[in-house]
């Protein structure tokens, strides 16, 4: 078996330029990883089968007609639902109950980033906080952002899930660090990846952010798109 990788770092133009590649090859099976994976290479190709994974919309980004019956060339694994995102809002809460004002750091060149600010900007207000928006395509403005995000008190973070998370993590893990800046992350391994002392320090509750977060990766699996009668659901 031959296997031919590419990794595009999050950016638009390498990203179509290796689906272009990868489909010259002539592959039998292409793996997509993540939405702007997917669509580039669904652009490239209708013909070569296509299993994408970390997608959390693909019905809503157009990948496949419906999750029982996927049609096209392209099926795979959902991620998890857009209102997952909600959650985020309540465990920054929980775990610091004194956060008035959120960056949300997010991509929205990407549906999958449009969707899961919007659902998080919804359910705000809710919790009493208002959101602010910083993009994640440039590392120097995420440090200007956040940086000048802090100077004013009482503020967390919320970091999305997309390519560019994973490209930046480091950057935005020593940030919130530097900062004092509650936060929260998509998985466990970016809590893992902080150092985690320093937020037990800032934070007396840093018990029930392990305790959250650990009960929130139990339920949130990646989920099929099946050929089945009734949608799985999801609930909280």
């Amino acid at each position: 078996m031959r296997i031919e990788a590419r990794w595009s770092a999050g950016d638009p133009a390498i990203t179509r330029k290796y689906a272009a590649e990868l489909v010259a090859l002539a592959p039998d099976l292409i793996l997509a990883t993540g939405g702007a994976g997917t669509a580039e290479m669904l652009q490239a190709t209708r013909s070569v089968p296509i299993v994408f994974v970390i997608v959390p919309d693909p019905v809503g980004s157009g990948f496949v007609e419906s999750l029982a019956q996927p049609g096209g060339n392209a099926t795979g694994f959902m991620q998890f639902e857009y209102t997952l995102s909600a959650k985020w809002v309540e465990l920054l809460k929980e775990i610091a109950p004194g956060v008035t004002r959120a960056a949300i750091l997010w991509d929205p060149a990407v549906a999958a980033g449009i969707g899961q600010f919007a659902v998080i900007q919804s359910v705000a207000p809710s919790f009493g906080v208002d959101v602010r928006a910083i993009n994640l395509r440039d590392a120097a403005e995420i440090e200007r952002s956040v940086a000048a995000f802090a100077r004013t008190p009482s503020g967390g973070l919320i970091l999305t899930t997309g390519a560019l998370s994973a490209v930046h993590r480091d950057l935005i893990i020593s940030l919130a660090a530097r900062f004092k800046l509650p936060a929260t992350y998509q998985e466990r391994s970016y809590v893992a990846a902080g150092d985690w002392s320093r937020m037990e320090r800032i934070m007396s509750t840093s018990t029930v952010v392990q305790r959250a977060m650990s009960t929130a990766s139990s339920r949130v699996r990646s989920r099929p798109t099946c050929r089945c009668r009734r949608q799985p659901s999801m609930s909280w």
